[in-house]
């Protein structure tokens, strides 16, 4: 069965950081691009960052260019996500999964980032 355990959100003040971390099971995850989302309240989920499956590649949003930076473990089949600098408008439920629509059936529970002073 394919999962993802998110962790890591919390509440912090403008200008922090935070580092997110995604536990994914149940496929060959080397085999997968994969990427955070976020999820805003009265929004629609959105893309915010992809790495490829070594790695080697990685490409982000205008909205967190330069301030967030994903990385991954293939041997412990983990993604993250550094957070710095961080706005207001980066509040939202973060999850993680496959770049590939192929896994979009299955969707972790997320975890909550609120940024606020």
């Amino acid at each position: 069965q394919v999962q993802f355990v998110e962790s890591g959100g919390g509440l912090v003040q403008p200008g922090g950081s935070l580092r997110l971390s995604c536990a994914a099971s149940g496929f060959t995850f080397s085999n997968y691009a994969m990427s955070w989302y976020r999820q805003a309240p009265g929004k629609e989920r959105e893309l915010v960052t992809t790495i490829t499956n070594t790695g080697g590649s990685t490409n982000y949003a205008d909205s967190v260019k330069g301030r967030f930076a994903i990385s991954r473990d293939n041997a412990k089949n983990t993604v993250y996500l550094q957070m710095n600098s961080l706005k207001p408008e980066d509040t939202a439920v973060y999850y993680c999964n496959a770049r590939n629509p192929s896994l979009w059936n299955y969707w972790g529970k997320g975890t909550l980032v609120t940024v606020s002073s």
